[in-house]
């Protein structure tokens, strides 16, 4: 009876620290808001959010400019509201990827390419559900971007900088 218990006890300890040690660890993942103007804060992984309100909105454009004499490249994402739908985002370095999900929102029919980028490889849209969209930035190579936005319309700025 002893050595069953024991047993028993053994079993579920084993259990126990083993999901623990396949779980995803999300203190190692920073989380930031995203700010209201620019702090020239560049980060190259965690996740983002600007803790906005679910309005409906769409993305009219994206813009596109680089600055050598900044240092950096800049993607602007047009949106038809003042300010901001709710956004999630994930900077992935492994993946060489920023994430964008923007919820209750659309995509414009002229969103097509923004033209010759230093860093920027590719930007691909996926419906995620009836009215949520995700972006996935594609970079040419290891970037750090800083993330910020401007309301009155609503405009989501990416920094981009080796």
């Amino acid at each position: 009876m002893y050595l069953l218990l024991r047993r028993s006890i053994f079993v579920g300890l084993i259990a126990f620290f083993s999901f623990n040690l396949f779980a995803q660890d999300l203190l190692q993942e920073r989380i930031r808001k995203i700010d209201n103007r620019k702090r020239s804060v560049y980060i190259d992984q965690g996740i983002i959010h600007n803790g906005g309100e679910n309005r409906t909105s769409t993305v009219k454009a994206i813009r596109q400019s680089y600055s050598s004499d900044r240092g950096y490249e800049r993607l602007v994402f047009d949106f038809t509201t003042d300010e901001l739908p709710r956004i999630y985002g994930h900077i992935s370095k492994s993946d060489r990827r920023l994430y964008l999900d923007f919820f209750r929102t659309s995509i414009s029919d002229g969103i097509d390419s923004f033209g010759n980028s230093q860093y920027v490889d590719s930007i691909n849209f996926f419906p995620i559900e009836q009215g949520d969209v995700s972006v996935e930035v594609v970079f040419k190579r290891n970037v750090n971007v800083e993330v910020f936005y401007l309301d009155g319309p609503g405009r989501l700025v990416v920094d981009i900088k080796p």
